[in-house]
This record gives structure tokens, C-alpha cells and sequence, in this order.
């Protein structure tokens, strides 16, 4: 065993990777965890990537982690009778339920729960936040807006509503039947989108069950508003700052981010950080200095994870994004500060005995040379506590469970390769006419640490 980075890495799959040999090559890179974008492709298209993982699984006999990520409801405006119009600051513009093509005076908003959410006085947020509409008027069937950010629209082009609850699930038809799909597939871990409030985790994981994970992104100032509820019934939280970059001021967004991820490791949950982390590698071999500050941020906050997103699934240079999140991480963790500035945010331990346990641990890990330290759990569960800690010394968890060594696979605190399953034998011949004894069960090593 030789020591590894602590911080995991999410990588999300698309067209750059091609096959097998690919997906390895970002394993051995560092990849832990792989994403499986149902914004985009076909079930055949997953399917196909979900084989690719486990292959390679198997080649390396290493526990790899495979999320779904659900697209969630896309509110978006109507077409336009010439497919774009320009709109001026301070001209009024009606959004209604008329399917009827639009023009620079009205459009249609095919989304009566945004009508009925919306009062004036209130924001929208159209095309990725490029243009601003502000709400003067309310009627049964429509809505009256002041441009006061304008530009070209054009057909079809999302809406953000960061001022309103909708009275919206976020599962979508299309979504239930991705989640069935993926379930069926055998997905550890599903990310949900547009959750907006506790009651939307409770309606996933009705659906869910026990074979999967549930990780909730938080992309809306309600779901802000409502983290700590939300982190609480959650197995796990992304950070989702493209959307929420978008509905909340941008000056708002790494606030936000310290906030959830304290929030995720006072409660013992896995938290990733995503979006835009190495977005320059899409098209160049280098990074900008802004990004890997961005990412040696997170790292150095107490992230468990973090992603790469259009980097590593339609970019120009998938390996070398994973290659240089991974020297990223590892210089940060080498740092003089790193263990310092974790231990200044250690949680409150509960009365526990498993945290009782883990605080023990991490203090003997700090005062001793202790080289690994070593979980055997079926859950994951003690090892999730142990991880809360942030001890100096990686953690190797021992399971029985696949299933458990997978989904553990995007949590902090790991080692790396060579990790092989052994066979838990017995020890010494079966007695005189005792019964055989059962088949070994295989001994899963995840090198997340948990």
C-alpha cells in the first residue's frame, strides 16, 4: 500500500472517452468515482460506459464508484416567429401561456407553476442569467416583466427563477424512467437535481429505496436556505455552482460553498465540489492559475470530492485534466497548513461510541507514526465517522460488501493501488464430520478509505 490522496475525483464520462483502455487510464490517474450525465446520450450510451467501469473494475480488482445524475425539470421560454428577438433595458415584455410564436412584446412561458410562483417585485433570470427580466405585473394566465438586463433571446432558452419555491417535483417523467434505468443498471450513488426543499429528498428516496445512494444538489437559494434539513436526509451534497452561480450573485457562491461543506462534515456526509474546476482544460493542455487556486480551495476546505465535468467528457484533454486535479490535490495535502487548517474545523463529536472511537483515533494518528488506519465495516457506516475526523493518517476500510466499497468510494480519506480482494478463509481443516465450510466471501479494500 503506498499513500494516496485523501480528496477523491469525479469524473464525468461523455464522447472524449472512447473505450476501455480510456477509462483506465483516468483510474490510474486518479479517477474514484465516474458520473453518467442523463442530460445527455441514450440509455445504450450508459449502459455501454456502465460496462466500460466495471470491466475495468475487475481488471484492477479496485472498487470503482458509478453516479447517475439525473436532469431534473428544464424550464425554458417558448419559440420566437424569427427564432430570436433582441431585447432592450427598460422595454416591458409579457411571458403567458400562449403556444403562439413570440416577438419582442410578449412570449410564451409554457410553465404555469412559474406564473403562479412569481409576484411582482420578483426576478427572472433567462439564458444562463445573461439577461434579467423584473416582474410588474401578475395575471391568471401570464406575467408583465421590465427588461433590466437585455440582449438576444432566442428560442428555447432556459429560465431561472431564484426568488420562488415552484410547485414543482424534481423528478421529472423522463427522469423516473432514467432512475429506473440506472437502478436497474446497478448505479451506486444518484444525484438529484433541482431540489428545492426537505420533502424533494424524501419523494427520491421513496423511489430509491436501498439500491442506491442519494447525493442532493444544491443549485437553488431555497435549497441554501434549507440545507441543513435537506443535508440531514441526504446521504450526500454536491455543490452545483453552474445553477447556483446563476441564481444567486456570483460574490455569494464561495460563501456558499465553505457553508455546505462545514454544514456536510459537521453531519458526516460526503460534500463534492463541482463545476467549472479545470473548465480552461477543455481546449488546452494547461490550466489557468484562477482554476487551480479554485480547486486547491476546496481541497483545503474539507471537500470529499471534487468534478470534473465537460473536462473530462467532451474535452480536448481528459487525462491531463484528471493528472493535474490529481498533482493539485496532492500538493495541497503535502502542505505544511493542510492537516492544521482541517483540525481548526473538526466537528462537535457526538455521544457515540463510534465517534468516541474515531475522535480516539485521530488524535493517536496525530501523535504517533502510524502508517494506515484500518476500518472493517459492512455499512461504511463507522468509516464515514472516522472520515468526519480528518485524520493525518489515510484510512483503509475492510467490507464484505461491494456494494459498500463502491458507493464509499467518493468519501475522504484513502489509499491507493495495488488494493486486491482477498478471501476470508478459514483457518485450519473443518473438524471430523463437520460440514463443509460456507464459500469465502471476498474481502473488498476501497482505497477512498471508506
Amino acid at each position: 500500500m503506498t499513500p494516496d490522496k485523501k480528496v477523491k475525483i469525479l469524473a464525468t464520462l461523455g464522447p472524449a472517452i472512447k473505450g476501455i483502455d480510456d477509462i483506465r487510464q483516468l483510474v490510474e490517474a486518479g479517477v474514484n468515482i465516474f458520473r453518467l450525465n442523463f442530460s445527455h446520450g441514450e440509455h445504450a450510451d450508459h449502459a455501454l460506459r456502465y460496462q466500460w467501469i466495471r470491466e475495468v473494475e475487475q481488471q484492477l480488482n479496485y472498487p470503482l464508484g458509478i453516479l447517475m445524475d439525473l436532469q431534473g425539470p428544464k424550464l425554458r421560454v417558448g419559440r420566437f416567429a424569427d427564432g430570436k428577438v433582441q431585447l432592450q433595458r427598460g422595454q416591458a415584455l409579457r411571458l403567458d401561456l400562449d403556444n403562439t410564436p413570440g416577438d419582442s412584446r410578449r412570449v410564451n412561458l409554457p410553465h404555469p407553476e412559474i406564473i403562479a410562483a412569481l409576484e411582482p417585485g420578483m426576478d427572472l433570470l433567462l439564458d444562463d442569467g445573461k439577461l434579467r427580466l423584473r416582474v410588474t405585473a401578475k395575471h391568471s394566465d401570464a406575467i408583465d416583466t421590465e427588461v433590466l438586463a437585455g440582449g438576444e433571446l432566442s428560442d428555447r432558452k432556459g429560465v431561472n427563477v431564484p426568488q420562488a419555491v415552484l410547485d414543482l417535483s424534481p423528478l421529472t417523467e423522463k427522469d423516473r424512467r432514467d432512475l429506473a434505468f440506472g437502478l436497474e443498471l446497478g448505479v451506486d450513488w444518484v444525484a438529484l437535481s433541482f431540489v428545492q426543499r426537505p420533502e424533494d429528498i424524501t419523494e427520491a428516496r421513496q423511489l430509491i429505496g436501498d439500491r442506491a445512494y442519494l447525493m442532493a444538489k444544491i443549485e437553488k437559494p431555497s435549497a441554501v436556505e434549507q440545507l441543513q434539513a435537506i443535508a440531514e436526509l441526504a446521504d450526500a451534497i454536491m455543490v452545483a455552482r453552474g445553477d447556483l452561480g446563476v441564481e444567486v450573485p456570483a460574490e455569494s457562491v464561495p460563501q456558499i460553498q465553505k457553508r455546505i461543506i462545514g454544514t456536510c462534515r459537521q453531519l458526516g456526509k460526503p460534500v463534492v465540489v463541482a463545476t467549472q474546476m479545470l473548465e480552461s482544460m477543455r481546449f488546452s493542455p494547461a490550466p489557468t492559475r484562477a482554476e487551480v487556486t479554485d480547486v486547491a480551495n476546496a481541497v483545503a476546505e474539507g471537500a470529499d470530492a471534487v468534478m470534473l465535468s465537460a473536462e473530462t467528457a467532451s474535452g480536448e484533454y481528459p487525462l491531463e485534466a484528471v493528472q493535474m486535479m490529481s498533482k493539485i490535490i496532492r500538493q495541497v495535502e503535502n502542505g505544511p497548513d493542510y492537516q492544521a487548517q482541517l483540525d481548526v474545523g473538526r466537528p462537535k463529536a457526538e455521544a457515540t461510541v463510534s465517534d468516541a472511537i474515531s475522535c480516539a483515533i485521530r488524535r493517536i494518528s496525530g501523535i504517533l507514526p502510524v502508517a494506515v488506519l484500518v476500518n472493517y465495516s459492512e455499512s461504511g457506516a463507522s468509516t464515514l465517522r472516522a472520515a468526519r475526523e480528518r485524520p493525518r493518517a489515510p484510512i483503509l476500510n475492510l467490507t464484505p460488501n461491494l456494494n459498500t466499497a463502491r458507493r464509499l468510494s467518493v468519501a475522504w480519506g484513502g489509499l491507493g493501488p495495488p488494493l486486491l480482494p482477498m478471501d476470508v478463509v478459514p483457518r485450519g481443516p473443518p473438524g471430523a464430520g463437520a460440514p463443509p465450510p460456507p464459500p469465502p466471501r471476498p474481502l473488498h479494500l476501497d482505497r477512498t478509505g471508506l
